[in-house]
């Protein structure tokens, strides 16, 4: 059986304080959750092993009986002791003993649990129980575990009742495009192992906006209710339009007769195709507003942004002798008109 230095695993000191502890697996574990990790297993197996090491850490008792082991492991060590040759099954079964000779000094009781009422006192494993490591050195193996509640169990009332406290919420990154950005959308989205929600998407939504999923973030415990899945909205960038607050801004390419004499030309707007007048001797580069075909606002169906469309002018390319000609008399003409 492996030894799992649980210290090492949240990154903090031996002396740690409790708020060092909590610190730390917050932080570990908002970065490895199934939730925000979907289809990881590592990910998860580290949840896991993260999850774990809290339990023991931040409990008190776990932890002085974690770091008496801890100790004997290390002089087991030093002295050459190989890991296969431990006798893990004497530390049990002395830690068993230990354990109901404190119950019945204290008048307590030691109550047989089963596995799932086991993960929901002290976190689990994700699914997947605690660790070998961790029912050896707290006492139990299999489907059924001996611990010793100490008179009442963390996380419950006397009696064996689940304390009621609200699920966690979760915040996830969910990247989309600008036209489900502005038309709205919905995603089949998995959490954790097997769990899939359909998430609406909101038309409108910018770079940056939370959408808010009541209910599908961390069970509560107890009657307690879950908490909220929050989706942390990244749009994609978009070759055809940039995002300027509730405005659209665009290039379009103009033929250099029409930047010249004038003309209408054919602008792509997200929703649909629409005419765009150039007056005769527009400059190259000079932009236009289209009133109401930008971003739609949020939560306000009939009001939208504007789109500005940059006019670009393209040359003509592979001229014929004659129109090389043209343009010479054109540019002497000008000049000549000029003086």
């Amino acid at each position: 059986m492996e030894y799992k230095d649980y210290y090492q695993t949240l990154g903090v000191k031996r002396d740690a304080t409790e708020a060092e502890i909590k610190k730390a697996f917050r932080k570990l574990a908002r970065k490895h959750h199934p939730d925000v990790n979907p289809n990881d297993t590592q990910a998860e197996e580290r949840f896991k092993d993260i999850n774990e090491a809290y339990q023991v850490l931040i409990d008190p008792e776990k932890r002085e009986k974690y770091d008496q082991f801890g100790s004997q492991w290390k002089q087991y060590q030093t002295s050459g002791g190989q890991p296969d040759d431990f006798n893990w099954q004497q530390w049990a079964a002395q830690n068993s003993a230990n354990q109901q000779r404190g119950n019945q000094q204290s008048g307590y009781q030691t109550r047989r649990v089963s596995q799932e009422e086991f993960e929901q006192m002290f976190g689990g494993r994700g699914g997947g129980g605690f660790s070998d490591f961790f029912e050896t050195l707290f006492g139990g193996s299999g489907q059924g575990v001996n611990f010793d509640f100490g008179g009442a169990v963390p996380g419950q009332r006397p009696g064996g009742q689940s304390r009621p406290r609200q699920g966690r919420d979760i915040e996830h990154e969910l990247e989309i495009s600008l036209d489900e950005a502005i038309h709205g959308t919905k995603r089949i989205l998995q959490l954790g192992t097997g769990r899939k929600i359909e998430a609406k998407i909101p038309r409108g939504v910018r770079e940056g906006s939370r959408v808010r999923l009541r209910g599908q973030g961390q069970p509560g415990a107890g009657s307690a209710k879950a908490g909220d899945l929050y989706l942390k909205i990244s749009i994609l960038p978009d070759s055809r339009y940039e995002i300027k607050g509730d405005d659209l801004l665009t290039t379009q390419q103009v033929d250099l007769y029409t930047l010249i004499l004038g003309g209408d030309v054919k602008v792509q707007a997200p929703d649909k195709s629409v005419s765009l007048t150039i007056p005769p001797e527009t400059a190259n580069g000079t932009s236009f507003r289209l009133s109401g075909l930008g971003m739609p606002q949020q939560g306000k169906s009939s009001r939208s942004g504007d789109l500005y469309v940059k006019v670009q002018a393209k040359l003509p390319q592979e001229l014929t002798e004659r129109e090389r000609n043209l343009f010479k008399e054109l540019r002497d003409a000008h000049e000549k008109g000029g003086k």
